[in-house]
């Protein structure tokens, strides 16, 4: 499987701060034998992320797209947002069964507003912006984001 991290961050972007969420995706994505193809900090804006993605999705050039940073409740997160823009159907279960995880840990979890989708025969999913909260949350989902690729690729 292919995998596509794209972080969504404007320090990061603008180098003032480590991309410590996205390295710890791609570590764990790698752990499992999955393979990065692209893995970038965005900046906080709805139209470069969706344009991103759609670009990555469209040219099928990843599987899975895993997006961090952006779902909180600050006005400039947007990552949700653009998701939303471009998938074709949404996957809502991804995000609620993620938040129903986390809250167990902490109840500030409910103020993650993550989505997923499918775009072309690819699977969007918004992970929270914390390293920590994004290790918790791929561990758990990422056997069932594996299924649902090959379910999804089975469809094209």
């Amino acid at each position: 499987m292919k995998v596509a991290i794209i972080t969504a961050n404007t320090d990061i972007y603008k180098g003032r701060e480590e991309n410590s969420s996205g390295e710890a995706i791609r570590k764990m994505i790698e752990e499992a034998g999955f393979e990065t193809v692209f893995l970038r900090a965005l900046p906080l804006d709805r139209e470069v992320l969706s344009a991103v993605m759609q670009r990555i999705a469209d040219g099928r050039l990843a599987d899975l797209i895993l997006t961090t940073g952006g779902a909180g409740c600050a006005p400039q997160d947007c990552t949700p947002e653009a998701t939303t823009d471009i998938v074709e159907r949404p996957v809502l279960g991804i995000a609620e069964a993620m938040r129903a995880h986390t809250m167990k840990l902490t109840k500030r979890s409910m103020l993650n507003r993550s989505t997923a989708g499918i775009r072309n025969g690819v699977l969007i999913v918004n992970l929270p912006g914390k390293t920590q909260a994004v290790k918790e949350s791929l561990r758990y989902l990422l056997p069932e984001l594996a299924h649902a690729v090959e379910v999804i690729q089975k469809e094209d």
